[in-house]
């Protein structure tokens, strides 16, 4: 099963390999280039729930996606368009800066704030309570850092970054859960049960998306 969906997989990206042959590399082709799989990947699952074979499934997901010459043109004019092409780099540095910085500024707002709390001498059940802030900022700076282009590699779509972001995110909240969930029952395996409810999801994700990942190195 997983060498057929390789096969699908690596016949899908030569499609638009071809489809989009001398084109000129650019951050919005790279991107274009993973909505369309993830699109004719969709038709294609359900064409074959309807019973066609692999091969018919997909020509009929291809006739399906219509002409897409017009794509096809506007990512030329990008990619040959190196104003065009600093442009929309220049606009997904600015979102995956912005991010950085506010998720870094998040996770130390969330640990001085309880290092403040402690030191005031309330106790640890609540000293830990503002770290939550550092759940969310520790994912806002994962999907900055996974969108960023970089000399080697095109940034990651959005929404496979938003989703390796949600992985990191369930991580850090199950150690905050569990770190809670241990101080206010007085209990370490409430806690452990606490913690595995968002960590086993996490890893599934995240180990899903690696597994899965395509490659973004620029050629």
């Amino acid at each position: 099963m997983a060498k057929m969906n390789d096969r699908l997989d690596r016949k899908i990206r030569e499609h638009f390999d071809r489809l989009f042959e001398g084109v000129g590399s650019s951050q919005a082709l790279y991107e274009l280039k993973e909505e369309l799989v993830s699109n004719l990947k969709e038709k294609i699952a359900d064409y074959r729930e309807r019973g066609m074979d692999e091969d018919q499934a997909f020509k009929e997901a291809v006739i399906s996606m219509g002409d897409l010459s017009g794509l096809v043109e506007d990512m030329r004019g990008i990619g040959q368009d190196e104003a065009k092409r600093s442009v929309y780099s220049a606009k997904n540095l600015r979102m995956s800066a912005a991010s950085i910085v506010t998720g870094t500024l998040l996770v130390l707002f969330g640990l001085f704030t309880s290092a403040m709390l402690y030191f005031m001498n309330h106790s640890w059940e609540t000293a830990v309570d503002p770290a939550i802030f550092s759940v969310g900022g520790g994912a806002l700076i994962v999907w900055g850092a996974l969108t960023r282009e970089t000399r080697k590699k095109f940034g990651m779509t959005r929404i496979r970054a938003g989703l390796y972001a949600l992985a990191i995110g369930l991580l850090l909240f199950s150690l905050y859960s569990s770190v809670k969930t241990a101080l206010v029952t007085h209990d370490t395996a409430m806690g452990v049960s606490a913690m595995m409810v968002f960590f086993l999801p996490a890893v599934g994700l995240w180990l899903g998306l690696v597994l899965t990942g395509p490659d973004r190195r620029k050629t």
